[in-house]
């Protein structure tokens, strides 16, 4: 038994190298951290039960017989984020690239599978090469097999993406589907198609930081929310975000301990808007001040910056704000407001946050390059949800609600709880 026990153990010990040390030295060498160090990172100390550590692939075809690593390139399993139950994986770049094949698809399955069964988030860490190409439409067939979890999973469980190494071709439409994608400056990509394909369809030559760098997703086609500095950054902000959304759509977003004063007086309101109609103010101040220890988690800060989203507590209670940002723009809707404003007010609505919306909107931002790029089907969009939304809605109007930006602006008539409207506000 004890030399069963010990041979369990050294099977173990190999699994736990992945691709070998020289591969990991390389790995740290780019400034980045292993799967498995990226996990210990994100779960709380000794949360961690991982599922199919010594599953490997079963192809046959180019000399791959003869190179087969346990776990196959993505380590999978439970843990918790503040003893909350999350399922997770990681994929493994020091073995084959991080490629994936089919069984390397199954573990990732298995996992989704079992967080809609019991009720919990799905993180995953990407960093991988795409399909495994020596596995051709069996590695095509395991990426779908994700996607379609990926879609039965949306509005059930909270997904999000973290990219933290290349993310190509069939490889970003599984984290475009979650909830939250997160980049890493320097390190992390995403593009349906590389530099080199560019160059020869198009004849454009573009480095891959240009096309699909952390910088380009985060302010030019708002596919990520937030992009960090290094792998400990991003996932310190990945618990921080854990931290405001509930387990599932059966369930209500957490009750933290606070420690604002409910009743308190915040003097500085009075001052905030000024008298002057034309001159703008910093809607941020507003949303701190009225959050529980001031605490903001901004969505997508660097994108479409006339509008504010993202999560503060209130009594400990998780709330979703919205806000027009008069410091950009003057705060007018646009297109890209509006899809911004759109997705997170859906996503609310799914896992039972209620929304506040802070509205200071001159009305939609007019010319042709607006009403051509369908300034009229992307504004509806953000009326749809917010009309389809059946959580509780609080709107306060801080100074000004113009036209049709008034309706759209979560106004009274689309089953709003309470409509708030005046230049002074306090905390009652």
């Amino acid at each position: 038994m004890n030399n069963i026990l010990t041979e369990l153990e050294a099977r173990r010990d190999v699994a736990r190298l992945g691709g070998g040390q020289g591969r990991i030295d390389a790995q740290h060498a780019k400034g980045k951290l292993t799967a498995r160090e990226r996990v210990d990172l994100l779960l709380d100390e000794g949360s961690f039960e991982e599922f199919d550590m010594f599953k490997a692939h079963r192809c046959v075809d180019f000399g791959m017989a003869d190179q087969k690593y346990s776990g196959d390139g993505v380590i999978t399993g439970w843990g918790t984020i503040n003893g909350r139950m999350v399922y997770l994986y990681s994929q493994d770049f020091t073995v084959f690239g991080g490629s994936l094949s089919e069984t390397h698809a199954e573990k990732i399955c298995k996992i989704m599978d079992m967080a809609m069964q019991n009720g919990a988030p799905v993180i995953g860490l990407s960093d991988s090469g795409g399909a495994r190409i020596q596995e051709g439409v069996a590695s095509l067939a395991g990426y779908a097999e994700v996607f379609q979890r990926n879609i039965m999973a949306s509005g059930v469980v909270p997904q999000i993406s973290v990219i933290m190494g290349p993310c190509a071709g069939g490889a970003v439409y599984s984290p475009a589907i979650t909830d939250f994608i997160f980049m890493v400056k320097g390190s992390s990509y995403m593009f349906v198609t590389g530099p080199d394909v560019v160059k020869t369809v198009t004849n454009e030559i573009v480095t891959a930081e240009e096309l699909g760098g952390a910088i380009t997703h985060t302010k030019k086609s708002s596919v990520a929310d937030g992009a960090f500095e290094n792998d400990v950054e991003a996932l310190t902000e990945v618990r921080r975000l854990f931290d405001f959304l509930p387990l599932s759509n059966r369930e209500k977003p957490p009750v933290r301990p606070f420690f604002d004063e409910p009743s308190r007086i915040e003097a500085s309101l009075d001052t905030l808007i000024p008298a002057n109609p034309n001159q703008p103010y910093d809607m941020k101040e507003l949303i701190t001040k009225i959050a529980d220890e001031g605490d903001f988690y901004e969505t997508q800060e660097d994108f479409a910056k006339n509008i504010l989203t993202g999560f503060v507590r209130m009594e400990g209670t998780t709330i979703g704000v919205v806000a027009n940002q008069p410091m950009f723009l003057a705060g007018c809707l646009d297109i890209d407001a509006s899809r911004k404003a759109a997705r997170f007010v859906r996503f609310c609505d799914a896992f039972e946050i209620p929304i506040l919306t802070l509205v200071d909107v001159p009305g939609f931002l007019p010319g042709t390059s607006q009403e051509y790029g369908g300034v009229i089907k992307h504004g509806a969009k953000l009326l749809f949800a917010y009309g389809e939304a059946t959580v509780p809605k609080v709107t306060v109007i801080t100074r000004k609600a113009y036209g049709g930006a008034y309706d759209v602006m979560a106004s009274k008539h689309l089953r709003e709880i309470l409509t708030m409207h005046g230049q002074r506000l306090k905390l009652l």
